[in-house]
């Protein structure tokens, strides 16, 4: 039995099966996933959320080679912004029927831990309905050496203000070799996946991903999915509470000290490497396709590459965009319905956790005068 009659038949691939993959012709390869896609989620739908990336500060000390958004405290265009203008971020969020805010900033040593938990506390206040997923594992991280918590009360400390989940940024290749060469400082595998493990076993949305083009290896792309697969393995099996889904994207060096240096992934490479996460995270029904590092027209094909997903709105987007040089920052609603139209699939918004919050009539939208979004 070959590896792909072997994933067709439900079997777990070895990380030798998975690496070998990478060697297969990507038709074939694609097709597989796209069949596993349409057993392990609607066949006929394909989701998209909507919400916002808010980044609260841009001063961090952690200073990523790949990183063109942090500034140190004492440049001129470092921020850090108050309650009210993220309430101002969000009301523009509920104006076009947005579920959720992803907030991120940097890790700032200037800010107390009040800060956080009276941001939590003033959006619960003030919009009920947003989710909040917030502070990934690297700011989880800061916060315990910033004060003096580990991130076991840390977390009780923000769920008790209103945390609803973490985002998963921060996992990039969960291979400390190559996280060590694109940022000394950056958080390493154990404690990435020790504080999601901690959120997931309190109860928190969590997600899980992954960004190549760093100069791994193929071992080591095929080495995080399994580090991925077996977290959500433990998490399910000790939680009942897994990663909700899986986001993969390339990472972008146009604007960072990266650039020259680091290869990148290209289009080719993307769609391979989502091929593969579909076939070897074979407990993960939800994958996403990413349209702020690929643009529309890749993200539209990965629907046939293994994602039923493709990803949110987003309004603004800054970390990705200001990396890649481009101003692909945010899509409307118009645009995501379109490219999941247009691929043949039934549009739906969606929640955080992949369910279906409204169905969409693809045609009456796009061919009506105005649109809410």
């Amino acid at each position: 039995m070959d590896v792909l009659e072997k994933a067709l038949n439900g079997e777990r691939l070895s990380h030798a099966e998975i690496v070998s993959l990478y060697h297969l012709p990507l038709g074939d390869v694609a097709a597989v996933a796209h069949e596993l896609r349409l057993r392990r989620s609607d066949p006929h739908t394909v989701t998209f959320l909507i919400d916002r990336n808010i980044n609260y500060t841009n001063v961090c000390n952690v200073a990523c080679n790949f990183c063109a958004f942090y500034r140190t405290r004492k440049q001129s265009d470092a921020y850090t912004l108050d309650y009210e203008h993220i309430s101002q971020k969000i009301r523009e969020l509920e104006a076009v029927g947005g579920t959720r805010i992803l907030m991120q900033g940097g890790v700032n040593p200037e800010l107390p831990f009040e800060y956080y938990t009276g941001l939590l506390r003033h959006i619960k206040a003030n919009h009920p309905t947003i989710r909040i997923e917030a502070f990934s594992p690297e700011e989880i991280l800061g916060f315990e050496k910033f004060f003096g918590m580990d991130a076991d009360e840390i977390l009780d400390r923000l769920i008790e203000a209103g945390l609803d989940g973490l985002p998963g940024a921060g996992g990039e290749i969960l291979e400390d070799d190559v996280r060590a060469k694109a940022a000394p400082a950056r958080i390493r595998t154990f404690d990435w996946l020790r504080i999601l493990d901690i959120a997931q076993k309190k109860g928190l949305y969590t997600i899980s991903t992954m960004v190549i083009g760093f100069g791994e290896t193929l071992e080591q792309r095929a080495s995080h999915l399994i580090k991925i697969r077996d977290q959500q393995d433990k998490a399910l099996h000790d939680y009942q509470n897994g990663f909700a889904g899986f986001a993969m994207w390339t990472l972008q060096t146009e604007n960072t000290r990266l650039a020259g240096k680091a290869p990148g992934a290209t289009a080719y490479e993307y769609l391979q490497n989502l091929a593969v996460s579909r076939i070897a995270l074979d407990n993960q029904p939800n994958i996403q396709a990413s349209w702020p590092a690929q643009g529309f027209k890749v993200a539209q094909t990965a629907l046939f590459y293994g994602a039923n997903d493709v990803g949110s709105t987003m309004l603004e987007e800054n970390v990705v965009s200001a990396a890649g040089g481009h101003s692909r920052h945010n899509a409307t609603v118009r645009e995501l319905i379109r490219i999941i139209d247009d691929a043949g699939f039934q549009p739906a918004q969606r929640n955080s956790f992949f369910q279906v919050i409204k169905p969409i009539d693809a045609k009456a939208f796009l061919t009506a005068q105005t649109s809410p979004a």
